[in-house]
């Protein structure tokens, strides 16, 4: 498959470590589909593109390669790795423990400022989730996640949950083009209407119901895009 890298990048900050910047800037485009799984990545056209030398450009690489989002393919190249069906199946498994755990705290703490914080958050879903891009939606989503993590005082277990929910945020953002958003915004509602009621146990019921969504997902997007997908070893 061709390279998917263009000019169209954005310029990097400057007096900041370039390589860390490149790995954020690929790994976001790799995990919203702008860099879909089979793309060769050339270091040559990436320092190119973002107007740096190609040492930065190679330890981003070493990077995403560690994150399992790009394969280094030896006398070949580097190649956005196919999304491993088994690493989503993890990472849903992990990540509805950690956030059935976490609505059930704040349902017992939140305050009214905190549930004043989420409906909030709520309201800005409601405006971009009809838009025909749906990463507005999804940056808003994230966002509404780590909010709860917050306010259960786990803001540091969200960052350990990032590099395990990666391949499952993959499946996420190719999902979001195509399930109704505004339906993810009521499930939303729903937690957070739970947790202003202090009932923890419909808190915990619709956030489980809410995250295992992907596993009905994921079914139909990799057969629509069986190239998309793999598993590890194979």
């Amino acid at each position: 498959m061709a390279s998917g890298i263009d000019s169209a990048t954005g310029e990097l900050e400057t007096g900041r470590n370039v390589g860390p910047q490149l790995f954020r800037r690929l790994r976001e485009r790799i995990l919203n589909g702008e860099l879909a799984p089979g793309t060769r990545l050339s270091e040559a056209e990436i320092a190119v593109a973002y107007g740096t030398s190609r040492q930065p450009v190679r330890e981003a690489f070493i990077k995403l390669a560690e994150a399992a989002l790009i394969e280094v393919r030896p006398q070949r190249g580097s190649y956005v790795s196919r999304i491993d069906i088994d690493a989503v199946m993890a990472a849903q498994f992990v990540r509805e423990a950690v956030e059935t755990s976490i609505v059930r705290r704040i349902a017992a703490t939140a305050t009214p400022d905190d549930l004043a914080d989420l409906d909030a958050m709520l309201a800005a879903q409601d405006e971009v989730a009809g838009l025909p891009d749906p990463q507005p939606f999804m940056a808003l989503d994230e966002a509404f996640h780590r909010r709860l993590a917050e306010i259960a005082g786990q803001a540091r277990g969200w960052d350990y949950l990032q590099p395990l929910k990666t391949q499952m945020d993959r499946v996420r953002n190719l999902s979001a083009r195509t399930f109704p958003r505004p339906a993810l915004v009521g499930q939303h509602r729903d937690i957070v209407r739970a947790i202003g009621r202090s009932d923890a146990d419909a808190a915990e019921a619709h956030m489980r119901d809410h995250l295992r969504r992907i596993l009905e997902d994921l079914p139909a997007v990799a057969e629509a895009l069986p190239d998309h997908f793999g598993r590890a070893g194979r």
